[in-house]
């Protein structure tokens, strides 16, 4: 019950956004809540493989700018009205450009997914971060996609009756997708497949013992979390009419763990109040100086030494403490 409620006022918060930006003057408001959507996709779909299955991967925004990226390459290739490799056609429609996204960012998990897990420990992690900067000079190596410049997309992708020219419209069709995306990722962390992945994480050995084939449950949560990746990638594309090799540098890895940290590691909620906490505090300690990742560390420290769990679990030591 308590989460349903917890559930309904993040919704009512999101929803209301645009209004109050409105009201209150404040147009910043509607794009940072956008960014907080967005970021907590990416940051929930990192904490499938991170705080449910126990696998830190230092390269999941490889996944992120792939699917900016596929969003971005088929924009120009619409516009040039030039075939991709002489065969694909380029595309704005976003009900073509999301599933695209979706399907190569799963396909680069796949790839990366199947020969990082074959490690443990602090060679998958290297191993992770490796490949991430692979893709990420890739990307950087294209200048016929603009190279470090990154592609311009001069209008959001279309959605059939809707005026995707307007900010507000791409931020709700950002919240729709949102929602549908973390409605499907708590059928998957309750369901069999996620007990699964909670019982690797604990002690693989044992789950191996029982005859649960442990690679290849680990690899589909790699694969479903480099998708959720991609979903986030080719949105945030859509929001800000721009990608570049930056949505895929080994840092934007960093910011999705302390997200994840923030929130509360292994937690459905946690990634979304850990995205809002981080994107608030840089929003706001960037105004207050140009060294606001000083006091943002210093906040992680004390998040990670005193509450036990992240603003979830400082929030449920605080209401057994009143109980």
């Amino acid at each position: 019950m308590r989460k349903l409620i917890l559930a309904v006022v993040l919704l009512a918060i999101f929803a209301l956004m645009p209004l109050a930006a409105d009201l209150l003057g404040q147009n910043a408001l509607q794009t940072l809540s956008a960014r907080i959507l967005i970021y907590a996709m990416a940051a929930a779909s990192l904490n499938l493989i991170l705080g449910y299955g126990g696998m830190v991967s230092f390269g999941h925004a490889a996944y992120f700018g792939v699917g900016a990226y596929v969003v971005g390459i088929l924009y120009s290739h619409w516009m040039s009205e030039v075939p991709i490799f002489g065969l694909f056609p380029g595309s704005n429609q976003l009900l073509i450009t999301l599933p695209a996204a979706m399907l190569l960012s799963g396909f680069a998990a796949l790839v990366i997914g199947a020969l990082s897990l074959r490690t443990g420990g602090i060679q998958f992690i290297m191993i992770t971060l490796a490949f991430a900067q692979m893709i990420f000079f890739l990307f950087v190596s294209l200048t016929a996609y603009g190279g470090e410049d990154g592609i311009i997309i001069r209008r959001s992708n279309e959605v059939p009756g809707l005026n995707m020219r307007d900010k507000t419209t791409v931020y709700y069709v950002i919240l729709v997708v949102a929602v549908l995306y973390f409605a499907w990722m708590w059928r998957v962390v309750n369901s069999s497949f996620g007990q699964v992945l909670k019982g690797i994480r604990q002690n693989e050995r044992r789950m191996e013992a029982m005859g649960i084939a442990t690679f290849r449950y680990k690899l589909y949560a790699f694969v479903l979390a480099g998708m959720g990746a991609g979903l986030a990638g080719a949105l945030m594309a859509n929001f800000l009419r721009f990608t570049s090799p930056d949505m895929m540098h080994w840092t934007k890895s960093g910011e999705l763990i302390i997200m994840v940290i923030l929130g509360g590691l292994g937690t459905f909620f946690g990634p979304i109040l850990g995205a809002a906490a981080f994107l608030i505090l840089e929003f706001y300690l960037a105004d207050w100086t140009e060294h606001w990742q000083l006091g943002l560390g210093i906040i992680l420290l004390f998040v990670v030494l005193f509450t036990k769990g992240g603003i979830l679990g400082m929030i449920d030591r605080l209401r057994g403490g009143r109980q």
